[in-house]
């Protein structure tokens, strides 16, 4: 185990190993621009289009869509957070308790992939950021080679704040969402302002069915933060209220999320392009005059930049748990190398920006809300986790269960998966009951959720052995305090399930 020093100084030097009580020093207060951060995207804008275009909506519809979205994905982050604060490890680091050691390799893969098609959308509309101040600064038009450089150098300064560690997030994530809050309020302004009101809120109501959809389509994104959630929580003491750190999490994502869609539905009624448009950010530019789009998409730019730090310092993580075996800062370049070459091809080779956005959300959600099931179930069940357990990758570890797997959380897990995708519709697949109401309305990753967890629920749970070692190494540090010190003086394992 690391010493104290694994937290300190500039870069973070903990990997997967769970956070000792003496490095528990997080205050619930950083988990706000924390999801504010995770949310600043002009992507937004788009989808909030989208609502008036595509599904048919009216403002107060879109108003519904804007509100519901953030509690129900970012309910579910801050949730499944708890977790980090219960074993102080990452989230698919704790997962090990849940899959059983062999078994996590599963989810954890699939989880770890789909990060690749999030951070190359991430890195796709940064470069897109960059290419449009560069045209409306200085007339530059982009070309091959300026996409390369532009990516390039968006993956570059994700890889270093990624790399860092979870101080140089923070602190990027508290100035961020001042200053691009201060710059929405502006952007907020122009739009009262110019807009023409009586055509946004004389449009017609549109079926209830669709503004179900968009719910699903703008929380599909959020769901994906789940599995990360435990990732900055665990530096938080264990006594931290598990309520207020949903709250901040629901109200930091929340008070991004409702203006830009918002935001993105007035906008649409004038230009209604915006949801279609191959390159949003460019189009957002040419909407507000200069000297709002371009401090205002430089600062996106630097929160597009914090997403894919975010996203990216917890796939060094997913990849260690995978088996990479070296550093967390250095197990981050895999997925930079990845959204670098990604992003080219989406950039370059794709014909439609918006089609392959929504169609990989409603992917992503399916992939992420089978695990979603299982771990949320096992976490109302459980009260600790086994440090010793969750290092320990080997036959001896108290989460080994029958051969590295937990049957039940790998049969609910596996069965939703497939269920989801039943229900599934995008671009270049259509599940056979993709043309349900369920399926037509973009909602099979609910399905997905609630099967996982039925099943889940109703299976008989893998039992952890008690290894003789748990109490020591819990004395240490890992586990410590009040729990810990019951587990030591009488035998108890560590994960005992809630009663």
């Amino acid at each position: 185990m690391p010493h104290a020093s694994a937290s300190e100084g500039a870069m973070e030097t903990r990997g997967l190993e769970p956070v000792p009580d003496g490095e528990r020093t997080g205050h619930i207060r950083e988990l706000f621009p924390t999801w504010v951060a995770a949310n600043i995207s002009v992507l937004l804008l788009t989808m909030g289009a989208g609502l008036i275009v595509l599904n048919g909506l009216n403002f107060w519809q879109a108003l519904v869509v804007g509100v519901a979205a953030p509690v129900v994905a970012y309910g579910t982050v801050g949730l499944i957070s708890i977790a980090g604060k219960r074993g102080g490890a990452p989230g698919m680091a704790l997962s090990r308790a849940v899959f059983g050691q062999r078994g996590n390799l599963f989810p954890g893969a699939l989880i770890w992939v789909a990060r690749w098609g999030w951070e190359t959308i991430n890195a796709v509309t940064g470069a897109y950021a960059v290419l449009t101040v560069l045209d409306l600064l200085f007339g530059i038009k982009r070309s091959t080679p300026l996409i390369v450089v532009t990516l390039l150098l968006f993956v570059a300064a994700t890889f270093l704040v990624s790399g860092l560690g979870i101080k140089a997030l923070r602190v990027c994530s508290t100035w961020s969402a001042y200053l691009f809050g201060a710059f929405s309020v502006l952007v907020l302004i122009h739009l009262v302002a110019e807009t023409e009101w009586s055509a946004v809120f004389d449009r017609p109501a549109g079926p209830t069915a669709l503004m179900v959809a968009g719910i699903g389509t703008i929380a599909a994104g959020g769901l994906s933060w789940a599995p990360t959630g435990p990732d900055f929580t665990r530096y938080l003491p264990r006594s931290v209220s598990g309520r207020a750190m949903v709250g901040s999490t629901v109200g930091g994502a929340g008070v991004v999320v409702l203006p830009l869609v918002l935001m993105g539905a007035v906008m649409a009624v004038g230009t209604p392009d915006l949801a279609r448009a191959q390159d949003p950010v460019s189009f957002i530019g040419a909407l507000l005059p200069a000297w709002i789009s371009v401090p205002y998409l430089l600062i996106a730019l630097v929160g597009m930049v914090l997403i894919n730090a975010m996203s990216m310092y917890s796939a060094g993580f997913t990849a260690q748990t995978l088996g990479v075996r070296v550093p967390r800062a250095w197990a981050v370049s895999v997925n930079a190398a990845i959204s670098l070459v990604l992003g080219f091809l989406l950039m370059v080779v794709a014909t439609s920006f918006i089609g392959s956005f929504v169609s990989f959300l409603t992917l992503l959600a399916v992939a992420f809300s089978a695990w979603i099931g299982v771990f949320g179930v096992d976490m109302v069940r459980r009260r600790t986790y086994d440090p010793v357990a969750l290092m320990d990758t080997g036959r001896t570890s108290a989460y080994w269960y029958r051969g590295g797997f937990a049957p039940s959380a790998m049969a609910a897990w596996g069965t939703a998966l497939v269920v989801g995708v039943l229900f599934t519709s995008v671009q270049w697949f259509a599940g056979p009951f993709a043309g349900s109401w369920v399926g037509r309305n973009g909602l099979g990753w609910v399905v997905t959720v609630l099967v996982a967890a039925g099943l889940y629920a109703v299976l008989p749970r893998a039992r952890a052995k008690a290894p003789a070692t748990a109490g020591a190494e819990a004395g240490a540090g890992t586990e410590g305090g009040t729990e810990a010190g019951i587990a030591v003086g009488t035998g108890r394992a560590l994960d005992t399930p809630a009663p």
